[in-house]
């Protein structure tokens, strides 16, 4: 594409804040699919004894990878395999105690749909979360989940915009759901975040970094201060 110089006035904050509306209203329209559905999804992945493998192609996928990422660390054993390696190989990494959770917002990826006979035949709890019921992918479900959105904020309809919003925040509302259900605390959120904050506060202790015997600066109390900071140097650089 060419290099168009900006159109005279164009109004940036208010293309933002129209994007913002559209894909406001596609989250309004989800709270009719936090239905029996989703309790069946949410029963599905309290009692799996495996892992929660999450599945999709393109955008969906970079969703998926998301939704995985946060299971994982707030209770929910999970990972994300890519649709295309899982049909070469990446498949045996699937068990029949796990629940396959496959992303599509047509419900028609040709990708996952040569997988689902495997996963039939493996008796793998399958739950698709699709944005059209009437989906190949919705119908081979053992649960659907719906994320229809009235329209996509790219107003040429072509670049996932609402529906992945409204993907992603099916994904955190199972997420928060199995935690609470689970009783998970700040203290199990920090036992997977040891390199945050969070998790230096709660799990760090004062004998994980502090110094000890041989270790420790120390000098004659009759020592120069020259001897003392070189002892200091010596000792912290270790």
């Amino acid at each position: 594409m060419s290099h168009l110089a900006l159109q005279p006035g164009f109004d940036f904050q208010q293309a933002g804040k129209e994007v913002l509306e559209i894909e406001r209203e596609g989250l309004a329209e989800l709270d009719q699919y936090i239905n029996q559905h989703f309790t069946l999804a949410c029963e599905k992945m309290f009692n799996c004894t495996g892992k929660v493998v999450v599945m999709g192609m393109g955008k969906s996928g970079h969703i998926g990878r998301k939704m995985a990422a946060t299971f994982a660390s707030t209770g929910t054993s999970s990972f994300f395999v890519h649709p295309g390696e899982a049909a070469h190989g990446d498949l045996g990494m699937v068990t029949p105690q796990d629940v396959v959770i496959a992303i599509s917002n047509s419900g028609e990826s040709s990708e996952i749909a040569a997988l689902i006979p495997v996963l039939k035949r493996l008796h793998v709890p399958l739950i698709c979360i699709t944005g059209r019921p009437e989906s190949s992918m919705a119908r081979a479900a053992d649960v659907h989940l719906c994320v229809k959105v009235p329209k996509e904020a790219c107003p040429l309809g072509l670049a996932p915009t609402s529906s992945t919003t409204a993907t992603l925040v099916m994904g955190d509302a199972l997420a928060v759901a199995l935690l609470k259900a689970r009783g998970f605390t700040a203290e199990d959120f920090a036992l997977s975040h040891p390199g945050g904050a969070l998790g230096r506060k709660l799990l760090l202790r004062v004998s994980d970094i502090m110094h000890t015997g041989d270790e420790i600066p120390h000098v004659n109390k009759h020592a120069s201060l020259r001897d003392a900071l070189l002892e200091l140097r010596v000792k912290i650089s270790v």
